[in-house]
């Protein structure tokens, strides 16, 4: 049996695992690539298989870059069938239709400049559409009970706690007379998420491919974080300011509005004060995966689903004001009276975020507070590491906004309970692949494993295959090589397609310029940038 590690290795996104057996080949999730524009165009490159060779595929949750690439997967042949939680399952049905619709957006921005640069227009990664029929290949589950995918294969859902409907999986593979255990721990979710369960625990695994996204810390002040959220909130309304908060519209919009009411008599005065001015939550996608947490209580822990039965609604509170349109969205930012605004995406890549951000990143007066993780090279993490500057829809803004980020918000469980988690094992895996985290995080987790629990810890590279033989793990030297090679490649063609992009909108701007007029000092200024790049590629090339 081979494992190959095609995404999420030594990063946090495009989480994406193969397992081949002497008879079949499946995918662990099929994720899309955030965050650095060398990783984001592997998004559109080909997949380093024949999609039409995978039988089945098992998907953890529903978050884009666990999930997001799915519709490609299906438009390049893949016809299998596609094992996940009901709760995962509906939220699918809006996440990857809403992530095409995103698709189509960007690419038709994209290809209005190429348009005028007089080059050929490119088609999107996918449309809505596909995603909506990719939906048919999805075959719904249960926590907790077994799976027979064929007579080789078992799987069990246990719930993550990370997201509605996340799951580790457990799975079961015979091979030559012999069955191994192998554990995808997918995002494990923190012991005390609102509305959630707490992640549940796996009795044994044969080797484990674990999520390590923090690592190498622990959350700060989680006790106190919705106090310290009013705190922020409350600060900026004395300014007469704006909250804006970059949120998951799946998981944490929910959560929080659900915390904030679950605790308002303790927070008195200053949850009162949040009554007081509207909230909106601007996002469609949020409007309907509120919906989908109500059809899916089952997926709550017992404190919430008691708080259903005495009639409260859990992601709700007076002032809550859910925008659908695109003429309600804009009307938010006419109005500037203080308020909270919270919208998609969490990690400021994509949807309407982005126009808030454009209207209040400037004003000193705002905030811009986060409540999630942030990939590297993100929008958000830029802000987080306090960028002064930033571009949004081609026009430069000054931050003067107060950047915040409540670390205790965070849908991924720290480094003491992924330690725990580890430590409830039973009987422990013999070798334990570390993925989802920055390198860093990564090492300090892998040392830490080593030091408390004496395990064999392997960080796998993006492309590297594994050979698992009677529980000892030989790497495949070729194949591997090969694929690394591939991921190279694509980094240097990155490389050369964004320089290519800057030389075309330079050669625009003058020739825009030379109708207008042209200052010497730019002209020569220019002239000497030329020079410098075209001493760099020479110098490349040679």
């Amino acid at each position: 049996m081979n494992i190959s590690f095609l995404g999420a290795a030594k990063t946090v996104t495009g989480s994406c695992f193969m397992v081949t057996t002497n008879k079949y080949k499946f995918l662990v999730d099929c994720g899309m690539f955030q965050g650095q524009n060398k990783e984001v165009m592997l998004n559109v490159d080909d997949f380093t298989f024949d999609p039409k060779t995978i039988d089945f595929m098992i998907l953890t949750h529903a978050h884009i870059d666990h999930s997001g690439r799915i519709p490609k997967l299906c438009n390049d042949g893949f016809t299998g069938k596609i094992y996940t939680t009901k709760a995962t399952t509906d939220l699918c049905s809006i996440m990857l239709p809403d992530s095409g619709h995103i698709q189509e957006m960007e690419i038709d921005w994209i290809n209005k400049k190429r348009i005028r640069a007089g080059k050929h227009v490119i088609p999107p990664l996918y449309t809505a559409e596909d995603a909506i029929r990719c939906l048919t290949q999805f075959e719904p589950q249960r926590y907790n009970e077994p799976v027979f995918i064929n007579e080789d294969v078992k799987v069990v859902f246990r719930d993550a706690g990370h997201m509605l409907g996340s799951a580790i999986i457990e799975l079961w593979i015979k091979e030559n007379g012999k069955e191994t255990k192998a554990v995808f721990t997918g995002d494990i979710g923190n012991y005390d998420t609102p509305i959630l369960r707490d992640p549940e625990f796996v009795s044994s695994a044969d080797f484990l491919v674990m999520e390590s996204t923090y690592g190498d810390r622990d959350h700060q002040n989680r006790e106190d974080r919705f106090e310290q959220f009013l705190d922020i909130v409350n600060d900026t309304l004395d300014k007469g300011g704006r909250v804006v908060i970059p949120s998951f519209a799946v998981g944490r919009t929910q959560e929080i509005v659900y915390g904030l009411n679950q605790n308002k008599e303790v927070y008195g005065e200053k949850y009162e004060r949040l009554l007081k001015i509207p909230v909106y939550v601007d996002s469609p996608l949020a409007v309907s995966a509120t919906e989908i947490y109500r059809r899916n209580v089952d997926c709550y822990d017992e404190e919430a689903r008691k708080y259903i039965m005495e009639g409260e609604n859990p992601v709700d509170f007076p002032t809550l004001r859910l925008t659908h349109t695109v003429e309600e969205s804009k009307a938010i930012n006419e109005d500037h009276e203080p308020a909270m605004i919270i919208s998609a995406s969490g990690m400021c890549e994509a949807g309407r975020i982005r126009h808030h951000l454009k209207h209040h990143l400037w004003n000193e007066n705002d905030t811009v507070l986060f409540v999630g993780y942030q990939a590297l090279g993100t929008l958000g993490r830029r802000l987080i590491d306090g960028e002064k500057q930033v571009r949004i829809f081609g026009e430069d803004i000054t931050v003067n906004a107060r950047i915040e980020y409540i670390e205790g918000f965070s849908g991924h469980a720290d480094q003491t309970a992924l330690l725990n988690w580890i430590a409830h094992i039973d009987k422990k895996p013999s070798n334990v692949f570390i993925v989802h985290g920055e390198e860093g995080a990564q090492e300090v987790f892998a040392n830490l494993i080593k030091e408390q629990f004496g395990l064999n810890v392997i960080i796998p590279n993006r492309g590297d295959v594994f050979e698992i033989s009677d529980l000892r793990i030989n790497q495949v030297g070729e194949e591997a090589r090969e694929r690394k090679y591939r991921f190279m490649c694509l980094e240097i063609l990155e490389k050369l397609e964004l320089l290519k992009d800057e030389v075309d909108e330079m050669y625009l701007m003058i020739k825009e310029d030379l109708r207008h007029g042209m200052d010497q000092d730019e002209f020569e200024g220019l002239k000497v940038k030329l020079r410098n790049i075209e001493k760099s590629i020479i110098s490349a090339l040679e």
